[in-house]
């Protein structure tokens, strides 16, 4: 089978080579699954640089989610076990993590509804309990973490503000819906949610950037306001003031989705029902801006590290370029 593998870390352009492989053979508790669409996420270049919290032994492969098939012919969406990530024809996954694919999504589609919907669920909710008729801040609303968020914003009776980078982005914000959208490279971004907000500031903020992103944050942030730590896709993570904090009273709380997989993965089931339920009802839609061909992946990823994407990549191992 073919399978693309990182023999030394650095630049995924650089070190993703495309390879002949054994196919694998699945342990105890594993399942075998065929490839039908493989989801390109950030941590997919952070580990082809080994920046990334797991650190797999070289040489490995990337794709941490993708919609898969059985042996027995039954579609699911599922995080391959690392080394062997999702960028390659078969995976083994562990059979008790392993979902439904949502029958109102199509392959690319699946691959893309698990980690950045789960991550933008898990984090409104459970950590910032976003209500309706809130304000939430979206930064990268038009990523394929920050657009999840705006949708799921939205499906909770949200009010959205959308930060984006660019024209493109910005007239993809407006598209999934956001209310108001502030293109950081021109306009001045506390300004534009103080005036959006009557100068109370947003809610809720859901961050996925890290860096000047979080700077502008605390700035702009409500009485008793929650900023969600998502990530640091900027590279520059923030050292919070807490002092700042206390003074403007509000709640800086973290989202590590990977660990509800350990500790309550209950709630990672049935948020992957009330997802598949929204997207039956056509509320949440991955925004898929790609499908690559499985020869294109590296660039895909290299893509996805520069920051130029809108929404998800997703590659079709048997399909072509479109």
């Amino acid at each position: 089978m073919q399978a693309w593998r990182v023999h030394r870390n650095g630049e995924p352009r650089e070190v993703m080579r495309l390879e002949e492989v054994d196919r694998l053979t699945p342990g105890e508790g594993q399942l075998l699954l065929r490839v039908r669409a493989a989801n390109i996420n950030f941590p997919d270049a952070l580990l082809c640089r080994g920046q990334y919290q797991i650190r797999p032994p070289l040489p490995f492969t990337p794709g941490v989610e993708i919609c898969g098939e059985t042996e027995d012919g039954r579609r699911v969406i599922a995080n391959p076990a690392l080394p062997n990530g999702g960028l390659a024809d078969y995976v083994v996954a562990d059979a008790a993590a392993v979902l439904p694919a949502p029958d109102a999504l199509d392959d690319a589609e699946a691959a893309a509804l698990h980690i950045g919907y789960q991550t933008g669920w898990f984090g409104l909710h459970r950590r910032a309990h976003l209500q309706a008729g809130e304000t939430l801040l979206v930064h990268a609303a038009a990523g394929g973490v920050g657009s999840a968020a705006v949708q799921l914003g939205k499906a909770a009776g949200a009010r959205v503000i959308g930060v984006v980078g660019g024209g493109d982005k910005a007239r993809a914000a407006r598209e999934l819906g956001c209310d108001v959208v502030v293109d950081r490279r021109e306009d001045d971004i506390v300004a534009a949610v103080k005036e959006a907000t009557g100068g109370r500031g947003a809610d809720v903020v859901y961050d996925p950037v890290g860096g000047d992103a979080y700077a502008k944050s605390v700035k702009c942030i409500a009485f008793e306001g929650r900023i969600v730590i998502v990530g640091f896709a900027s590279g520059a993570i923030p050292t919070p003031g807490l002092n700042h904090a206390l003074v403007k009273n509000y709640s800086i709380v973290g989202l590590h989705w990977g660990l509800y997989n350990q500790m309550d993965p209950a709630a990672v089931r049935g948020c992957h029902e009330e997802l598949t339920k929204l997207a039956a009802e056509g509320v949440v839609k991955p925004l898929i801006s790609g499908r690559v061909a499985m020869k294109d992946a590296a660039d895909a990823v290299q893509r996805v590290a520069d920051g130029t994407t809108t929404g998800r990549l997703v590659v079709i191992p048997e399909g072509e370029s479109r």
